[in-house]
């Protein structure tokens, strides 16, 4: 069972407004990647449709939920026939449905990523599903043997998964009371302290009037 991670304080008094209750959300983000080869690419033979699949692959050996890579070498359709189709399958999932965003790349001659496209959000998938571009990469750049994506006719693709998991609410009340800074009576209690003559310790005298008085406030 994962530890629940402790919230963020309520507030700086000092920096912002402090609430009496506060919420604080998790979303769990569970991210892993994958690398498929492919040798002697340039003798794949699919026609235009056809398709390449890899072996699934999982989060980690317990993750019942499987994926898997499929390539269209020679496009999906004829709008895509020049290029090569790059997507994400959900093979098995124990859920209905799951969201995930994907990042999808090519490892050149120096094992470097390069030309790298990514979801801009996370997809909707459920079991069969596939998201993923079908205008990954031309077949003319990707063929070039200068461009060095090909190093000994080998294709090697990379994938990065991001799924989101379930979200987790807490919430509570702030344990920070309120400090409420008292009216100032000083000047109503020194007016008292002038009208009463108990304890006053000396004498004033303005114009034949005597005026009872206190040392330490004459000071």
């Amino acid at each position: 069972m994962s530890r629940v991670p402790t919230p963020p304080p309520p507030g700086d008094m000092s920096t912002g407004p402090v609430a009496e209750s506060w919420c604080y959300t998790q979303v769990k983000v569970v991210k892993f990647s994958y690398m498929w080869s492919i040798n002697n690419f340039s003798f794949c033979r699919e026609e235009m449709g056809e398709v390449l699949k890899s072996s699934t692959f999982s989060s980690g050996p317990n993750d019942k939920m499987k994926w898997c890579l499929r390539v269209n070498p020679k496009g999906l359709d004829d709008e895509s026939k020049d290029y090569l189709s790059l997507y994400l399958l959900l093979v098995s999932c124990p859920k209905s449905e799951v969201r995930a965003k994907f990042k999808f790349s090519l490892l050149n001659t120096k094992r470097e990523e390069t030309k790298a496209m990514e979801s801009q959000r996370a997809y909707r998938f459920v079991q069969g599903k596939d998201w993923g571009f079908k205008k990954f990469i031309r077949r003319d750049f990707l063929l070039d043997e200068a461009n060095g994506l090909l190093p000994d006719d080998k294709l090697t693709l990379f994938c990065e998964v991001s799924v989101v998991q379930d979200s987790v609410n807490i919430s509570g009340q702030s344990n920070m009371n309120m400090l409420k800074v008292p009216e100032c009576q000083l000047s109503d209690d020194l007016g008292n302290l002038w009208q009463c003559s108990r304890f006053t310790d000396c004498s004033l005298y303005v114009g034949g009037q005597e005026f009872k008085a206190h040392k330490s406030i004459l000071a």
